[in-house]
């Protein structure tokens, strides 16, 4: 299967040894100041504008949080434990689906100002480990989902906003 992804993006599906324990690596240019895109991951009001309503999603070390993609078929049930914080630069959490499996996954949100832009770089480790759940659980679906919230849903939602607020 080949994705057509824009020129921004970069993602890792397999290395040179065809080893598919790479992570998926993606890579999306924002106007938009860190602080803003750091509000928008980490503020619940903001996600659910543009990511997941998650009500007990607390950004704190240890916290456990927990979601259903949107729709209301509450299909598939996320969960996550926040890992760590590093304010306005980096935030990573666990990301597992605990009724389909004990498995846990790791995602990264790197925040790197430049000027005016800041470059979003999400980082997901452990892919392969949910590959036995199916077709909604491949690589191939991660990474289109992975482009469709960052390159979409949050540049549009944060540069929708950052010229309303100008």
């Amino acid at each position: 299967m080949k994705l057509r992804l824009p020129d921004s993006v970069t993602v890792n599906i397999l290395s040179k040894n065809n080893d598919i324990k790479d992570p998926i690596i993606v890579r999306y240019k924002i106007k938009a100041f860190h602080e803003k895109i750091w509000k928008a991951l980490t503020d619940k009001n903001e996600m659910k504008r543009w990511y997941f309503d998650i009500p007990d999603f607390n950004l704190e070390i240890g916290k456990v949080f927990n979601f259903y993609e949107p729709g209301g078929s509450k299909k598939y049930h996320h969960q996550g434990e926040i890992l760590e914080i590093s304010p306005n630069k980096k935030l990573r959490h666990t990301w597992s689906y605990p009724e389909f499996s004990k498995e846990k996954t790791i995602v990264n949100w790197e925040l790197k100002p430049e000027g005016e832009e800041t470059e979003v770089i999400l980082k997901h480790e452990g892919i392969d480990s949910f590959k036995e759940l199916g077709e909604s659980f491949t690589r191939e679906s991660f990474t289109e989902g992975w482009n469709a919230i960052i390159g979409q849903s949050l540049k549009s939602y944060l540069e929708k906003k950052d010229t309303k607020n100008q």
